[in-house]
C-alpha cells in the first residue's frame, strides 16, 4: 500500500514538473514578421516580463506592429513610429493589418485605381488588408473596403 501511495505520488510530481516547467511554443515564423494588436488596450514593456514596467499604452485594435525578436511568450515589437518594446503573445494577431502612411490616401471600388474613388482616408488610419497583389490591396476600415495602393501603408502589405 505504501508503495502504491509512493508511486502515485512519483507520477504526480513528475506530471506537475513537466507542466511547470513546459517551455513555450517553438516560434514558427521567420524574424522579422508583421502582427497586429489583437486587444483594445495593449501594454509595452521595457523587458520580455510582467516585471518590467510599460513604456507605453496602445488603444488601438488592429495597429501592425513589426515582430523582430522573440523570448518566451514576448515578442520585441517596434510600431510605425520606431519605437520598439516587449508585448506578451497574447496582446498579439496574425490578422494583416496596417495603417495609412500619407497624408491622405485614396480607397478606390477597384484594383489599379479604376471604378471611382470610393473614400479617402488620412494618415494613421488603421484597416485589416487582404489580396495584396500589383501594388494595390484591399483594404476594410470597420466595413468599408476598397483598393488602396499598397506604397501608401505600413504594415502588413510588403
Amino acid at each position: 500500500m505504501v508503495r502504491r501511495i509512493a508511486a502515485v505520488l512519483a507520477v504526480i510530481l513528475a506530471m506537475s514538473l513537466l507542466i511547470i516547467g513546459k517551455e513555450a511554443p517553438a516560434q514558427s515564423k521567420a524574424l522579422p514578421y508583421w502582427a497586429s494588436l489583437s486587444k483594445d488596450e495593449a501594454r509595452m514593456r521595457v523587458g520580455p516580463s510582467l516585471d518590467y514596467p510599460s513604456n507605453w499604452v496602445y488603444r488601438r485594435r488592429d495597429l501592425p506592429v513589426r515582430v523582430v525578436q522573440v523570448h518566451g511568450n514576448w515578442r520585441k515589437i517596434v510600431d510605425e513610429s520606431g519605437t520598439e518594446g516587449w508585448m506578451h503573445v497574447r496582446l498579439l494577431s496574425d490578422t494583416p493589418t496596417a495603417m495609412v502612411a500619407v497624408e491622405e490616401g485614396h480607397v478606390y471600388r477597384k484594383k489599379g485605381g479604376t471604378g471611382g474613388l470610393a473614400y479617402r482616408v488620412q494618415k494613421g488610419v488603421v484597416g485589416r488588408v487582404s489580396e495584396c497583389s500589383g501594388g494595390w490591396c484591399l483594404f476594410d476600415m470597420g466595413g468599408k473596403n476598397g483598393y488602396i495602393e499598397a506604397a501608401s501603408l505600413w504594415g502588413a502589405v510588403r
